[in-house]
């Protein structure tokens, strides 16, 4: 309603469809403060869904209270001192299917629709349908409400100005559909006008007579609606199924270039450059790469196993009888040299046993 009397249309229609943005609500220049104009109007006291009531709980709730206003005043006191549990035992199936069977849900807002005063009394439009008289209006206007055989009062200016324009193919009977049986034309009371004709006696808008007739204005050749949802996604197999049919079509507007190269002027011949795809990449390890990396010692060990020793505990108070020597695991880079001889490697031999001796003897001398 607000779009059609914007003086922008298309500016509100974007603000409109930001995401995550709500409208300013209409009291945002009101002098008069928020809800003050509801003082007047008596708050209804809550009233409980329908499927709670269906349990029959406001009943028991009622006698139960007609018992208790019934009791004397010593009773309340015992009753207050020694309460008496179990009054209203409901059955449980009926619990059970009031809320998960004919639970309903209650009426909420949309997002980004606002409280204002007055919301409630508001005609909810989308409850009506247009060529449906309610039962409210039809006693507002003087009509039955059990029939349908009374005319509204504004056929008459439909079937002298035509239908209206906002609902072209709606049917409305005595303009453009047949008249409830037992019911005649005419201007007496409960008569339906007179039927919109031509010169020649024809219906102008529709089968006002009921007989099927076929040349009035409203059924001339029309450009088909289309119906189809314009949002919807396409699914995987057409697009697939388009983009085979693509590659299957041949390039004719292209030059054909030979493969084989280009001949230059001068005799030489130009051979193009680049590699050939292969059909099938792969990417996994092959057996024989597996063997060989399985095979191959140049990478780092993963761990070194330190010898274990067993020394004499001393006199610590926390000694240990077993060691390990760390200096295995220590390498010392250096220059590759050749196997040693019988002198050196007896030399090596007796300097380790000093280095040893000597580490045993600072361990005895050491304290906790």
């Amino acid at each position: 309603m607000h779009d059609v009397t914007a003086r922008d249309p298309r500016l509100l229609l974007n603000l409109k469809a930001t995401r995550n943005t709500v409208q300013v609500p209409r009291h945002w220049c009101f002098k008069r403060k928020y809800l003050q104009g509801k003082r007047g109007i008596e708050k209804p006291p809550f009233d409980l869904p329908e499927f709670i009531k269906k349990t029959g709980i406001m009943e028991m709730r009622e006698t139960v209270q007609n018992q208790e206003g019934q009791k004397t005043l010593k009773a309340q006191m015992r009753e207050r001192v020694r309460p008496k549990l179990g009054k209203m035992d409901i059955d449980y199936q009926k619990l059970h299917d009031a809320f998960f069977r004919w639970q309903t849900k209650p009426k909420t807002t949309i997002h980004g629709d606002l409280y204002y005063e007055g919301k409630e009394f508001e005609t909810k439009l989308r409850e009506k349908k247009p060529g449906k008289i309610s039962d409210e209006l039809r006693t507002a206007l003087g009509m039955p409400t059990n029939t349908d055989k009374i005319p509204p009062p504004w056929l008459i200016a439909m079937q002298r100005y035509g239908p209206p324009p906002s609902y072209p193919n709606l049917k409305i009977p005595g303009l453009n559909a047949p008249i409830p049986a037992d019911c005649s034309f005419g201007y007496h009371p409960g008569g339906w006008g007179k039927p919109p004709v031509n010169e020649q006696g024809q219906p102008l808008y529709g089968d006002v007579f009921g007989t099927d007739y076929t040349g009035y204005k409203q059924d001339e050749e029309q450009e088909p609606t289309d119906s189809t949802l314009w949002g919807a996604l396409e699914s995987d197999s057409e697009s697939e199924s388009e983009e085979e049919k693509e590659e299957e079509k041949p390039d004719d507007g292209g030059i054909v270039t030979p493969a084989e190269g280009l001949e230059t002027p001068s005799g030489l011949q130009s051979v193009s450059a680049g590699l050939e795809t292969p059909d099938i990449i792969e990417l996994r390890k092959t057996k024989e790469v597996e063997s060989g990396m399985e095979s191959s010692e140049a990478g780092p060990a993963l761990y070194t196993i330190l010898p274990q020793k067993q020394v004499e505990v001393g006199d610590g108070m926390m000694g240990t009888q077993h060691v390990y020597d760390v200096s295995a695991a220590i390498k010392v880079p250096g220059p590759i040299h050749t196997a040693p001889s019988g002198e050196a490697s007896q030399k090596k031999r007796k300097l380790k046993e000093q280095q040893d001796a000597a580490k045993a003897k600072k361990y005895k001398e050491f304290k906790f």
